[in-house]
């Protein structure tokens, strides 16, 4: 702790350097190629166009959604755009068992697992909190511990292949609008999560990418009916919303914003957290930690 207090402005300048000018890497549609990919809330929107672009790219698709006639179309479509392989398998989210079991049969499906995209999502009406605890239950069951059970259960396949996972959450879990809580604390939780668990990969040295993606408001059916008549912000296309995700997590990007000012990704990336992060992360003593990991076993 004496080094970095000692040389702390140096640190900091590198590191800021680091975290703004790092992804020089050019995104690339071969990337995608052969690579065997999960999308979750793939029977339209985002979901849908992200399970196009990535047939175009020749990726082997498995998608999943609660209605089985809508994602019937979204493989043939998938077929007809060039996917290497496409599947659907339908189900709900709300049911852990399912999430479970339908990332075994994916992967099964495909022979193994390289990338995870969760873009499933529980909207909410637009209107105050008044108690409605049921609300936040479901919210936080769909939003969050199914991105939470999915990501377990992938893990082995992910591990194997070095693959990463695409974590789809909202400009609502980094800060704060009304009229959303029970949807803005799932968001918030996503962030919560996925990034403390990006930072024990780091140290565990396991080689799993994990890209929160933050999205404004997306001209979506479903998004644009919720917000009817009450949110006026500008809503940015679904299709370019889709590409950019995978982008990101092709990239292996920590955090991709998609969002309609090009300022929000500096005013919400907070350096000023990494800063922190990167800072706290000196007083833990490691050897201990993992000292006692080997005890209690890691990844199955």
């Amino acid at each position: 702790m004496a080094f970095l207090k000692k040389y702390l402005l140096t640190i900091l300048m590198v590191f800021l350097a680091y975290y703004y000018y790092s992804a020089n890497e050019k995104f690339r549609p071969e990337m995608l190629q052969g690579k065997k990919v999960i999308v979750t809330g793939a029977s339209k929107g985002i979901g849908r166009e992200i399970a196009y672009h990535l047939a175009k790219m020749g990726a082997h698709v498995v998608v999943t959604a609660r209605s089985k006639e809508a994602l019937q179309k979204v493989v043939a479509r998938c077929l007809e755009l060039g996917a290497a392989s496409a599947h659907y398998i339908a189900g709900s989210m709300e049911d852990m068992t399912f999430a479970e079991e339908f990332v075994a049969e994916a992967g099964n499906l495909m022979g193994g697992l390289d990338m995870l995209i969760l873009n499933h999502v529980l909207y909410n009406r637009l209107t105050f909190f008044h108690g409605e605890i049921d609300n936040v239950r479901k919210s936080m069951e769909v939003n969050f511990h199914s991105f939470v059970v999915l990501s377990v259960a992938a893990m082995p396949m992910l591990m194997q292949s070095q693959g990463s996972i695409a974590v789809v959450s909202s400009v609502a879990g980094k800060i704060t609008y009304p009229l959303i809580a029970p949807y803005s604390a799932s968001k918030f939780a996503l962030d919560g999560f996925f990034s403390t668990l990006r930072s024990e990969f780091l140290v565990n040295k396991v080689n799993v990418s994990i890209t929160l993606c933050i999205l404004g408001l997306i001209d979506t059916e479903t998004a644009i009916k919720a917000t009817s008549g009450i949110y006026l912000g500008p809503a940015s296309p679904k299709e370019e919303c889709a590409l950019e995700i995978i982008k990101g997590t092709a990239l292996r990007q920590d955090e991709m914003y998609y969002v309609g000012s090009r300022w929000v990704p500096y005013l919400l990336g907070n350096p000023g957290r990494k800063i922190m992060e990167f800072l706290s992360a000196a007083e833990y003593n490691w050897d201990n930690v993992l000292s006692n990991e080997k005890l209690y076993g890691r990844w199955a």
